[in-house]
């Protein structure tokens, strides 16, 4: 059996501050698979690496992400709420990442956070950075936000593109093959037998979120997912590795 790729979320985010150089720098040394991060837009345009709309729970700043400019965002302290050890942790850009990442040999998941209604340019740019680096065959691009999907498929329509979701739906699968999106990324309690199946049959992949319990790990790699998002990337490598 081929075990799942071990994808780290938001970096290897149980040991360092999700979504910095520092946990994304500790994933690779790790030994993961992949590496999941988020990104949104600041206000003058640059693809910055954070999950929440505002910096209000990562830093010691208040506000939103796209009322900022990077020059702003980078007086912050990203690292001090983790622990003191990351005391001044810069936020990080997405070019910054691929940068780093650029010559690993791993899975790249950018997940493009967009609020409903959001209307901006993101998916331009993570495209011009994907183009810039040329990093095309190590990157998947996921969402929540369909448009985002098919604004990216549009732009490219070699790039990888997953779909993320928190419910059971089976749609996810059609809605995947009708707009040629390559993957589907569900929460690991709603993966199932039936899902594997019909995943399979529309040659869609399954990278599953956020799995940090090693009974779990082993089960969805005995159902035969993909890939395992998980803040503990250590744990699930050996765990997966003595399947």
């Amino acid at each position: 059996m081929n075990r799942p790729l071990v994808i780290a979320h938001r970096g290897a985010s149980a040991y360092a501050p999700e979504n910095t150089m520092s946990a994304i720098k500790k994933a690779v040394q790790l030994g993961s698979d992949g590496i999941e991060i988020d990104v949104q837009l600041s206000k003058d345009g640059h693809v910055v690496v954070i999950h929440d709309t505002t910096v209000n729970r990562t830093s010691n700043g208040n506000g939103k992400v796209s009322s900022m400019t990077l020059e702003q965002l980078k007086t912050l302290d990203f690292g001090s709420w983790f622990s003191k050890e990351f005391k001044n942790e810069p936020i990080c850009t997405l070019e910054e990442v691929f940068d780093y990442l650029k010559d690993w040999d791993g899975l790249i998941n950018v997940e493009i956070k967009k609020e409903w209604f959001q209307f901006n340019s993101i998916e331009k740019r993570v495209v011009e950075l994907i183009d810039k680096f040329d990093i095309r065959n190590k990157i998947i691009v996921s969402s929540f936000s369909t448009l985002s999907l098919l604004t990216i498929k549009r732009l490219d329509k070699d790039i990888p593109t997953g779909i993320l979701y928190s419910s059971p739906a089976k749609e996810f699968i059609l809605l995947a093959k009708l707009f040629k999106i390559d993957a589907i990324h569900p929460w690991y309690k709603d993966v199932t037998k039936d899902m594997k199946e019909a995943a399979v049959k529309g040659n869609i992949k399954i990278h599953t979120y956020t799995v940090d319990d090693v009974v779990e790990m082993k089960k969805l790699a005995k159902l035969g997912v993909n890939g395992i998002i998980t803040n503990i990337p250590d744990v699930a490598l050996k765990a997966l590795n003595n399947l």
